[in-house]
């Protein structure tokens, strides 16, 4: 096997070896930024009195006013499901990739695509409740004491549909978000990386590109999934620089992408759609580029020992 071959992972590994790294990927992927990412939730939120205020800003207040370890809450619901959720995803881009690329009317960026948004739907299947309980954690004011306790507060007052009410929204940001990250990584390592060697440092380059640009093209949709999320936590909270009170309308639950769409805009109008931006690019360069770091070193290291 030659040197540029642990691009592909060799034949015949078993399914959990592709799963081990990509858990681990995944799971330092969302550790290492999390601080960040509690600070994007605040400012997304349309309650939130911390919107005119940039990301570092926003953290120091959240410090100064709830405690240094307050951006930490969450993290549990995060990590456990990164875990599975990556190693389902990683592992299905890689036989996918292989397999699309196989087709003659499928190959180079638009088999990586594709690959991406197919394995984008089993990785959603599991990120949607832990993104759903984590973005609860992470708002001012939140009632719950832990994670567990989150679960089975939202389970027992509002069902099982409360965690994947923003599940549509979510697939609907995380296709294209995942087809253009993937399709802008691999390009940049076309550029950088030539030879496709194993190169920790043009993996963080290309990774920390590919995961800023599709951040700030999503942006809108990742507002409207906060929202759907955190809702409930919202809906009796007055603003006190807005005034924004209850954000269900008409006495209903906001359902869906469109009703998040209308009230985003009817409460904040166009700007609304791009708070947090600079903190959700902030947060997604680095964890993007340490996800293909550790994803690519244990690719490399796999490949080795397998010859």
């Amino acid at each position: 096997m030659e040197d540029d071959d642990y691009e592909s992972l060799p034949e015949g590994l078993p399914m959990v070896t592709y799963m081990a790294a990509g858990s681990l990927a995944g799971i330092m992927e969302h550790s290492i930024m999390f601080p960040i990412d509690s600070v994007k939730t605040r400012m997304q939120s349309i309650t939130s009195v911390t919107r005119n205020g940039g990301p570092f800003q926003t953290l120091h207040l959240i410090v100064r006013e709830e405690g240094l370890f307050r951006p930490l809450r969450g993290m549990s619901a995060m990590v456990a499901g990164a875990g599975p959720a990556h190693a389902l995803y990683f592992a299905c881009y890689e036989r996918l990739k292989r397999l699309f690329d196989s087709f003659s009317i499928l190959h180079g960026s638009a088999a990586v695509a594709c690959a991406g948004a197919v394995a984008t739907l089993l990785h959603d299947s599991i990120m949607t409740p832990a993104d759903t309980v984590k973005n609860r954690m992470q708002m001012r004011n939140s009632p719950y004491r832990n994670t567990f306790q989150c679960m089975v507060s939202m389970y027992r007052s509002e069902g099982l549909k409360a965690f994947y009410r923003s599940y549509t929204t979510q697939l609907v940001m995380n296709i294209p978000f995942q087809a253009s990250h993937f399709v802008i990584y691999e390009s940049s390592q076309d550029v950088l990386n030539h030879s496709r060697q194993y190169s920790p440092a043009t993996h963080v380059v290309s990774g920390a590109i590919a995961g800023g640009a599709a951040a700030a093209l999503t942006t809108p949709l990742d507002v409207c999934k906060t929202l759907l999320n955190t809702q409930e936590l919202m809906k009796k909270r007055v603003d006190a620089a807005g005034g924004v009170g209850n954000v269900r309308v008409n006495g209903t639950v906001i359902k869906g992408l469109l009703g998040a769409l209308s009230t985003i805009y009817a409460h904040r109008g166009m700007w609304g759609f791009f708070q947090g931006l600079q903190a959700r690019v902030i947060y997604q360069m680095p964890s993007t580029a340490v996800s293909w770091s550790v994803y690519e070193f244990f690719k490399n290291y796999l490949t080795k020992t397998e010859r």
